[in-house]
């Protein structure tokens, strides 16, 4: 059966379960993947910042994208993450996404070492021409230290190079300016947005890839088909919930860092939920105390979602 190709949809950005050792927790992986495919997404993310990708290694990387891609056997598509810092490491993270089997490639512009908005089209038609696979630009400054501008996007769009972007800028005005500017067909928004998502639908974006779409893939999936049929009221609903929801990546408070605040709650629903085994993240990053997991649970609870 061939793979569907990913125009729309919910694309969640899988977290990367890990045993207390920190190997990839094969089976919790699996357990995870088959949450999301019974909640109805259109397609998974692999190796994004949500799965902690930049503190994976290569061999983890790749064995999280063997599983998924076999868990999802064709059902929906695999989108891999190939971010690293320049151009050299990033094409050859793309080669080993192809490899072990992915459908679409999710890309940033370089980082750390410096680069011009002149030079991300040399980056990312230097991946399209390697790897022959669609590709996905990923704008999320927060991490990258750049933003990708609309008229970059558009030329690379309008010459095949790219097939779509992944917005996680926070920036609305920007989101509006590319769904305006980028005239392209085959050109697809995706919104990283958990807490502005229907309104970047309304604004004109193709789907959506929330982080918390791990732990309430059910909501995403009802916000996004309220907002596909023009019911921007139930789509408001589900927002509004899923915003109270979002509130858990700040149960760290600021004794630990936000990034380990929000893996670890993300993390940490999925265990109460009864699809993670452990919680487990990342070196460096701290674990979430007791006090603060019972906040998660707290609103898992005031969301209406099942915990074991």
């Amino acid at each position: 059966m061939p793979v569907p190709v990913l125009d729309h949809g919910v694309v969640p950005p899988l977290c990367t379960p890990l045993t207390p050792e920190r190997e990839l927790d094969v089976p919790s992986l699996e357990r995870l993947t088959g949450f999301l495919l019974d909640a109805g997404v259109h397609g998974l993310f692999v190796t994004g910042s949500t799965g902690e990708v930049a503190y994976l290694p290569d061999d983890l990387r790749h064995r999280a994208l063997d599983v998924v891609v076999r868990c999802a056997a064709g059902q929906v598509p695999v989108l891999a993450g190939i971010v690293d810092t320049t151009t050299p490491r990033v094409l050859a993270h793309a080669h080993a996404a192809e490899t072990h089997g992915a459908q679409a490639l999710v890309a940033t512009a370089p980082f750390y070492a410096p680069t011009a908005p002149s030079e991300f089209p040399t980056h990312f038609r230097a991946i399209r021409a390697a790897v022959d696979l669609p590709l996905i630009a990923y704008d999320i400054p927060g991490s990258v230290h750049a933003k990708l501008p609309a008229e970059v996007l558009a030329g690379l769009a309008q010459d095949g190079t790219l097939d779509g972007l992944k917005d996680s800028s926070g920036d609305l005005d920007g989101l509006r300016t590319v769904l305006e500017s980028v005239g392209t067909p085959h050109f697809r928004v995706f919104t990283g947005s958990e807490t502005m998502a229907d309104i970047a639908m309304f604004l004109g974006a193709h789907g959506l890839v929330p982080g918390l779409g791990n732990v309430d893939p059910h909501g995403y999936v009802r916000l996004y088909e309220a907002a596909r049929r023009g019911d921007w009221k139930a789509a408001a609903t589900e927002q509004r919930r899923l915003r109270e929801l979002w509130r858990m990546i700040t149960v760290g408070g600021g004794r630990i860092g936000p990034y380990a605040s929000a893996i670890g709650a993300f993390k940490y629903a999925l265990v109460a939920r009864g699809v993670l085994a452990h919680g487990t993240t990342s070196l460096p990053m701290a674990p979430l105390h007791g006090t603060e997991q019972a906040a998660v649970r707290e609103l898992l609870a005031a969301a209406g979602l099942s915990q074991t």
